[in-house]
């Protein structure tokens, strides 16, 4: 790989570790730019690659949080220990997923997300506790670690921030405390995933461990900033971050080429 490309892939993946650490959503930027950097990778390869990178943000941010603010490890553990499973069993499918069904994918649910966060302005800044009943927060380990972990495996971008939205709507959670949970959660479908891609031969290792020290980089700044500046400043982040890559996937998907 050519300097100026290995570069950009550095730059991407701290950024990534950034954005992932505040509001979920890196794998939007890093798996894009190793396609890009890398013609003719596998998109298998590039999804295995990017759990490589991206399992060692999650867990410093998910161990960054764990040390400055109280996790609801009644939701985030079990959520955490079904997500290692099925994102595992969604990275043994992602083969059979058509490379040209990812870009619609993403896009469809972000715009859900990006409308849905619009349309309830108070979700996430203030904690509800009185939504954590036990049948929500069995609801919140059934999305969260089956139907979103699924996900990621199969396909990935976005995770972070499904997982923060699912903990903020279902059992109350403000944003900070969603996205501490969900850094536990997407340490698990990190995991779960890279253990298959690993397997099946699906990582370039060393273009990988690379970007995983960026990544940390980027992730221990991110969830640093997250918890000195409070959930209204994650809920911005999280709104500018869903808009600026619709309009990215919208233009890739319509318009340019």
């Amino acid at each position: 790989m050519d300097p100026l490309s290995l570069t950009t892939l550095l730059t991407a993946a701290a950024m990534a570790g950034w954005v992932d650490a505040v509001v979920g959503g890196g794998g939007l930027l890093l798996l894009p730019a190793l396609l890009v950097a890398a013609p003719g990778l596998p998109v298998a390869t590039a999804l295995g690659t990017n759990k490589l990178a991206a399992i060692f943000g999650t867990s410093t941010a998910a161990v960054t949080y764990a040390r400055r603010t109280k996790l609801d490890w009644a939701v985030a553990g079990p959520s955490a220990g079904l997500a290692v499973v099925t994102a595992g069993l969604g990275a043994a499918l992602a083969g059979a997923v058509p490379a040209g069904a990812y870009r619609p994918v993403v896009l469809a649910v972000l715009v859900s997300v990006a409308l849905f966060v619009l349309a309830r302005p108070r979700l996430g800044v203030v904690a509800q506790p009185a939504r954590r009943t036990p049948r929500r927060v069995v609801a919140a380990v059934a999305v969260a670690g089956l139907g979103i972990a699924l996900y990621d495996g199969l396909i990935g971008p976005g995770t972070g921030t499904f997982l923060v939205l699912a903990f903020t709507a279902l059992v109350g959670a403000d944003f900070v405390h969603g996205s501490a949970m969900a850094k536990v959660v997407n340490a698990g479908t990190n995991l779960g995933a890279l253990v298959v891609f690993a397997y099946t031969g699906h990582v370039w290792w060393l273009l990988g461990a690379a970007m995983a020290v960026c990544n940390v980089a980027g992730a221990a700044l991110g969830a640093r900033m997250a918890l000195r500046r409070g959930s209204g400043f994650v809920r911005v982040v999280l709104l500018v971050v869903v808009l600026a890559l619709v309009g990215k996937l919208g233009y890739d998907q319509w318009l340019a080429g």
